[in-house]
């Protein structure tokens, strides 16, 4: 009998915990940059003026929060400095570095006109945000996209994904953040299920671009949905993972239609909200952390174990906190420096 030793090195994951962490923090700030342009053009005292505030919390803290978690993964400081000092306009990243800070800019600039009331100015702001956001999704996804070494990455489906599953998890921190404004500023019942109609659209968005891409990869013309089949055939945790997202993103979407007569419940929407966030962040986990387990060329996977430090563990908890703080920081100051609220009419 024959015996045959296969063994497989020990490569270092490319792409750290942190980029999930900031994935999924700029999708929901770019979702928040646009529910905050829409609120802004809403009627006074009307559904979307009544979210605004919201809107505005969940805006402030993933504006904030993103642009960390970016810093962290690039590892050395001097990879910041060297987008500025050679820049390279044919690099996503290299754009990247341009584009971040005017977003995060526009994003902070639109969060203080509110606090300040100047509801004309914030209208004014509107299409340069919006301009600035869409750069940042196109960005984000090309990003992604671009990468032909991995065919599950290279694909349309990514960043059409990426958009829409980080506005869903918009959704969900509004529904979990809402309940910390100041009791006046807190969106009632009717807005609560505008909220949630919102949530279901952008579900049934993601089932429709999963169902395309399905179809798509079926005609033989998606190579991501072969490599999405691949996995699932020849290795049983990618099995177990896949099947498991179905199973949770199945309970989330039901969760969304049954529980229209709920939205009064705090702890109802508190689950709910951190459900859609969840399921964001698994899909990011999966997209970065699972495929590099996958092997460019060859058969097998790579063993990664998540480190329990700042490139890990740790630094999972550090975002999670600086977060938390953000938007206590901020409740803090709307208790103690009340919001501005714009003229009826204005």
């Amino acid at each position: 009998m024959q015996i045959i030793e296969l063994l497989t090195p020990a490569y270092e994951a490319a792409w750290l915990p942190w980029a999930v962490q900031y994935f999924f923090l700029v999708g929901v700030a770019t979702g928040a940059a646009l529910l905050t342009s829409a609120c802004v053009f809403g009627p006074s005292n009307g559904l979307r003026q009544r979210l605004l505030p919201t809107a505005v919390l969940v805006l402030a803290m993933s504006a904030v929060a993103a642009p960390v978690a970016l810093l962290a993964d690039l590892h050395q400081p001097a990879r910041f400095w060297h987008f500025y000092a050679h820049l390279t306009p044919w690099s996503w990243m290299s754009l990247g570095a341009v584009l971040m800070p005017t977003f995060v800019g526009l994003c902070l600039l639109m969060c203080a006109l509110w606090w300040l009331g100047k509801h004309k100015l914030m209208r004014i702001l509107v299409p340069v945000l919006l301009l600035s956001t869409l750069s940042i999704v196109v960005y984000t996804g090309a990003e992604i996209m671009v990468i032909r070494s991995r065919p599950l990455w290279n694909t349309l489906w990514v960043p059409i994904n990426l958009a829409l599953s980080g506005w869903l998890a918009t959704v969900g921190l509004g529904f979990v953040l809402y309940r910390f404004l100041p009791p006046k500023l807190q969106p009632d019942f009717e807005t609560l299920h505008g909220l949630r109609n919102l949530g279901l659209w952008l579900a049934t968005g993601l089932v429709a671009s999963a169902l395309t891409w399905g179809v798509a990869g079926i005609a033989g013309q998606s190579p991501s949905f072969d490599m999405a089949v691949r996995l699932f055939k020849d290795f049983p945790v990618w099995r177990i993972s896949m099947l498991g997202s179905a199973v949770f993103g199945a309970a989330v979407v039901m969760t969304l239609l049954r529980g229209e007569q709920r939205l009064g419940a705090k702890g109802y929407t508190l689950v709910l909200g951190i459900g859609l966030a969840a399921s964001a962040w698994a899909f990011r986990w999966a997209l970065f952390m699972g495929v590099q387990s996958v092997p460019k060329f060859g058969a097998g996977l790579y063993l990664y174990s998540m480190p329990l430090g700042g490139e890990g563990l740790m630094g999972m908890l550090g975002v999670a906190g600086l977060c938390v703080a953000l938007v206590a920081m901020t409740t803090w100051a709307l208790e103690l420096f009340p919001a501005r609220k714009p003229a009826v009419g204005a």
